[in-house]
């Protein structure tokens, strides 16, 4: 028979190679993390560089020279006799040619739309780096601001683009801010979806709205679904708790997702009297 101190030892050394196994796949985790990471965060569809959009809208491409030597591509929407202009930072999916589409529907409330793609999106290669894109950012709205005044500018940013959205607002004097199914800050979000990791050392990019939100004077609407698999409702609303709630309005879409709400009556009437 075995002895007791047999069994003991071999389980001792079955634990110790069980424990093992689990901090090798956990460095492992890290480590494919922090590569892949920008993987991870946004999901860029390439351009060529003569691609030529078509669109069913009047609308103008433009391309915004930085001052570091990249260009940041750009569509103008344009209606006749516009009641302003929505600048609009879009969602981390895709290129301009799918987002010329989604905000095609904002032309119909009698306003142009600006939308930019960020770096490393449709026809821009470059590396992204977070500062930069917040600087492409203000480019874009310094550039709409050349022929709109401020009390005539509407910032929409929906998902990753809200950060972007909330740091103008909080930069600027715009006429108000609508987010569409922000987050508080990515470190926030990230811990949302899996907790053991050490997001504070690991993540390139922080996108802290929060820190952002506190300096918007503006009116600003935030809307969300609760049902949002990607970005829980719960982020968004502890962005709002940290905004300035005498001037934000906080709108949740009950059975709404990530991808839907603009399906939904009380989006659709609240956003018609904002943009009223």
């Amino acid at each position: 028979m075995i002895s007791l101190e047999v069994k003991t030892e071999r389980i001792n050394r079955l634990l110790k190679k069980i424990s093992i196994i689990l901090i090798s796949l956990y460095l492992l985790l890290i480590i494919g993390f922090y590569f892949f990471q920008e993987w991870v965060i946004f999901r860029p569809k390439k351009l060529s560089k003569d691609h030529v959009y078509i669109f069913n809208k009047e609308f103008e491409e433009i391309n915004l020279p930085t001052k570091d030597n990249s260009i940041i591509n750009a569509l103008h929407f344009k209606v006749e006799d516009p009641k302003g202009i929505i600048l609009y930072f879009h969602g981390n999916k895709g290129n301009l040619e799918r987002w010329g589409q989604m905000v095609l529907p904002f032309t119909e409330y009698k306003y142009d739309v600006f939308v930019i793609d960020y770096r490393g999106y449709g026809k821009n290669s470059d590396k992204r780096i977070e500062t930069a894109m917040y600087k492409d950012a203000q480019l874009s709205y310094d550039y709409i601001k050349q022929v709109f005044s401020e009390d005539k500018i509407t910032i929409y940013g929906r998902s990753l683009g809200c950060t972007f959205a909330v740091k103008m607002a909080a930069d600027n004097h715009p006429k108000q801010l609508i987010l569409e199914a922000p987050f508080f800050n990515l470190t926030d979000l990230s811990r949302s979806k899996f907790q053991l990791m050490p997001y504070d050392n690991l993540l390139r990019f922080k996108f802290r709205s929060n820190e952002y939100i506190p300096s918007v004077t503006c009116p600003s609407t935030i809307f969300h679904g609760n049902k949002d698999a990607l970005i829980p409702l719960s982020s968004g609303k502890k962005l709002y708790e940290v905004s300035n709630k005498e001037n934000t309005d906080f709108v949740v879409i009950d059975q709404g997702t990530h991808h839907n709400l603009m399906e939904f009556e009380l989006y659709k009437d609240k956003l018609k009297a904002l943009l009223d």
